[in-house]
């Protein structure tokens, strides 16, 4: 009989110690009695999720935590999500994120623009779309402030910025640079052009909300192509996600998704809709990945109390009920860690190892310590390589 597993990610939980929690971390201060659980009956250790020479970001991470070693198979960020929305690419296409943001007095404010609704953002990356006039130039609209840009006929050789990463730096800094970055930085300023007295603007001003001031163009790449999970692992998989990103890698991995009603890729989203939905798909498949978005949006913020509270609710509101329902296989194995640390004081990714905890059939513990970043690491257990993560939590036995 094949065994179940699960893998739950808590996007960007991992974080520093922090003053207003006495030296704790987000994690540390969250009450978390499920995943305590997992590390204290399981294993619990470092994974570096990041290779050296790549940018601390939840595409490469996510690929390594699949067991994809990135140095292989990523070619960017965007060429995933364009999978995620089935876009046609060429192997000589080049695809870009595009970001709806707000720039304030020189200054990158806000990576989401008050993380727009939808249909805002569709209205505006449209009318972009018809006032830019270059049939080399396709734009594709997505959720919220997350857009793609395709570009065919044109080579590109330019380094971007993305600009979660870069709260509060002068947008100066930050236009792209090398080879075909000119065409970007002239796209950026004709949709400033556009948006500043657009009449979305002029409601969210009204509102008190961040205004668009130009889309973003960042994470470029070409097509992207990878081995299934079930050639890699002999498994089969579905995820659950609402953020394209993961829908992406969860496609080109040939996981099948789970839409879940509710679920918004931030720290409101359905998450008892999640649950439920994890534990009817391992009816179904092998192996059932599930994202949550909410801590990372919340340390982008720089919100502390959010991102504890978002770390709460995956605890009880997923992992607790994923747990005990996974219990009634035979074999069967879950394991918890986010992807990256998004530390609230800097409200950007890092490189550092996350935590990562496992239980189930076959694993015993090495230590009984509640899960967290310092727990982790008085373990002494960690993995220098994070795509061999995934065939260890698999394939490993008790030793």
């Amino acid at each position: 009989m094949t065994a179940k597993y699960v893998l739950i990610l808590p996007d960007g939980a991992a974080d520093e110690p922090l003053e207003q929690f006495d030296g704790k971390t987000a994690i540390e201060a969250a009450h978390t009695p499920h995943m305590d659980a997992i590390s204290m009956e399981g294993r619990l250790g470092l994974v570096q999720t990041i290779p050296n020479g790549f940018e601390p970001g939840s595409d490469v991470a996510q690929m390594s935590l699949l067991g994809y070693d990135p140095a292989t198979y990523y070619t960017g960020r965007a060429p995933i999500e364009a999978v995620a929305q089935d876009i046609p690419l060429g192997l000589a296409d080049w695809v870009f994120r595009c970001n709806l943001v707000t720039l304030s007095d020189g200054k990158m404010a806000d990576h989401s623009a008050g993380h727009i609704s939808t249909p805002e953002a569709q209205t505006l990356i449209h009318e972009l779309s018809q006032h830019i006039k270059d049939d080399r130039l396709e734009f594709y609209t997505g959720v919220s402030y997350r857009h793609l840009m395709v570009c065919r006929g044109i080579d590109f050789d330019c380094y971007t910025y993305p600009p979660h990463d870069h709260i509060g730096k002068a947008v100066e800094k930050l236009l792209p640079r090398g080879k075909g970055a000119d065409l970007l930085k002239d796209l950026i300023q004709q949709s400033m052009g556009l948006f500043e007295d657009h009449a979305i603007n002029k409601i969210r001003q009204d509102l008190g909300e961040n205004a668009v001031s130009s889309i973003w163009l960042w994470g470029q790449g070409r097509k992207t192509m990878m081995d299934s999970f079930k050639k890699q692992f002999g498994l089969t998989g579905a995820a659950i996600t609402a953020v394209d990103l993961v829908r992406g890698l969860a496609k080109l991995v040939g996981f099948d998704l789970i839409e879940v009603e509710g679920a918004t890729g931030f720290y409101d989203t359905n998450y008892a809709g999640k649950a439920q939905a994890a534990i009817e798909a391992l009816k179904t498949h092998d192996f059932v990945f599930v994202h949550i978005e909410g801590p990372d949006e919340a340390g982008h913020q720089g919100n502390a109390p959010i991102k504890v509270k978002a770390i709460e609710r995956i605890d009880k509101e997923i992992v607790g009920p994923v747990v005990q329902a996974i219990k009634q296989y035979d074999q069967w194995r879950v394991m918890v860690l986010p992807d990256h640390p998004t530390p609230v004081m800097t409200g950007a990714h890092t490189s550092d190892p996350v935590p990562f905890a496992m239980a189930g059939t076959g694993i015993k513990p090495i230590m009984s310590k509640p899960f967290s970043e310092t727990s982790a690491r008085e373990s002494g257990f960690r993995i220098e390589k994070g795509h061999e993560l995934m065939e260890y939590f698999i394939k490993s036995s008790s030793r």
